[in-house]
């Protein structure tokens, strides 16, 4: 059997395309925990979904590593490397580090490379990054309080991650074709070029790089890259039977740690319908203080009517508890109070959770215990929902917080019913 293994960089993403994955016919289960590889269902591909994105960059190769150590004792053929598709980092960040650790692993020359979802209005071309028809740094993404996108040139950006050289293989010439191609790599690597990010202007620029990375022992790549690699690396096997989906049976809540205009104006559509309650980080309260009291507020609804608890603010206020606490340790503070509510909520009987921003929903699914999920094929929704048995039989729709009309929160809640 054919087996990729792909390690996601955050918990949304590789929900995200094991969706998609699915969607195709093929077995994708999705780990949360590297040790259940040495359990996981026979499947020819596997998504381990870790949270490397915004760790130190020691600490995400090693991470890496030790996964890698565990896909390639499990026989895995190929070992990918999903990330953003707007490749959120930031000078220090962990996706040159993590190409420099699997060029070396595998003595790889070149490793390819590729950014961008084009379905969701992501898009390189010239190795330039555009987020949804915009320059990624005159985009909301400039904006990101963690990894603020201000350098569009991705060539450029991953240059200051690593000292190998970094070349482009664009547009144009994949278009011209596989031979075409090829033939721009091979020049590239004679002329000292080690890493080699690949444009991604539209879905065929996806299926071209998949089909050139296919072959190569490991690859870096966001969403449609990844997508497009699982197709053709296990797409002979042909669509896989899969038992029917039983979701959750119980209430619904909601959790937002993502912050911005897009999960403002999901909050806002989801308030028209039922209670929201927000978490005032500049609270002096401890983390279990707030918690506590949120659960309180939550006891009176469970049961009767879904509701949201968010961290989410104004701009001013997310400025103001950056100020207090500094950037990383706001957001973390944010996920503390939601991954201790979410248990919270949860003991006390809700068993559809929707969750909305990637690092929210790594911390809620630590906290929780949840090692293991199955994905569900894309929907007209999308992708993000997963089924679990532990800690309970339950529905969860996990995803990032930037993506979404503004909605998808009172239509997640529905859509999880058998």
């Amino acid at each position: 059997m054919t087996k990729l293994g792909i390690v996601a960089d955050d918990f949304t993403g590789g929900l995200m395309i094991a969706g998609y994955i699915e969607g195709a016919g093929i077995a994708c289960p999705v780990l949360f925990d590297g040790a259940e590889l040495d359990t996981a269902e026979k499947a020819p591909v596997v998504v381990v979904a870790t949270r490397t994105r915004l760790i130190p960059a020691d600490e995400a190769t090693r991470h890496v590593s030790e996964l890698a150590d565990r896909f390639d004792a499990a026989g895995f053929e190929q070992l990918a490397y999903k990330v953003c598709a707007s490749f959120d980092s930031t000078d220090e960040g962990n996706i040159g580090p993590v190409a420099d650790l699997l060029a070396e692993r595998y003595g790889q020359t070149p490793l390819l490379l590729s950014a961008g979802f084009p379905r969701f209005g992501t898009t390189m071309h010239q190795g330039y990054l555009f987020y949804r028809g915009r320059l990624v740094s005159e985009s909301i993404k400039r904006f990101d309080p963690l990894t603020p996108m201000t350098d569009p040139d991705m060539v450029r950006a991953l240059s200051r991650q690593t000292k190998a050289n970094v070349g482009l293989l664009p547009h144009a010439v994949l278009r011209a074709g596989a031979e075409a191609s090829r033939s721009a790599i091979d020049t590239l690597v004679a002329s000292g070029t080690r890493y080699i990010m690949m444009d991604c202007s539209d879905e065929g620029d996806a299926d071209a790089g998949a089909a050139l990375a296919a072959s190569t022992r490991a690859t870096i790549g966001s969403d449609a890259h990844i997508i497009a690699l699982a197709k053709v690396r296990a797409g002979g096997e042909g669509a896989q039977r899969r038992e029917p989906v039983v979701h959750g049976d119980g209430p619904a809540a909601v959790l937002v740690g993502s912050v911005g205009p897009v999960a403002t104006a999901q909050l806002e559509s989801f308030g028209q319908a039922y209670p929201v309650r927000t978490i005032d980080l500049l609270d002096q309260r401890t983390d279990a203080a707030i918690v506590e009291e949120a659960l309180v507020w939550a006891e009176g609804h469970i049961g009767s009517q879904p509701f949201a608890i968010t961290t989410a603010a104004s701009a001013e206020d997310v400025e103001r508890a950056q100020r207090a606490h500094g950037a990383l340790q706001a957001a973390r503070k944010a996920e503390r109070i939601l991954a201790g509510i979410a248990k919270g909520i949860v003991d006390r009987g809700i068993r559809r959770l929707a969750v909305a921003g990637g690092e929210t929903s790594g911390s809620i699914v630590e906290t929780l215990g949840i090692k293991r999920v199955r994905a569900l094929p894309e929907s007209e929704l999308g992708t993000g929902f997963c089924v679990t048995d532990v800690p309970h039989r339950m529905s969860l729709y996990l995803k990032p917080g930037k993506l979404g009309a503004d909605d998808i929160l009172l239509r997640a809640i529905d859509a999880m019913r058998s």
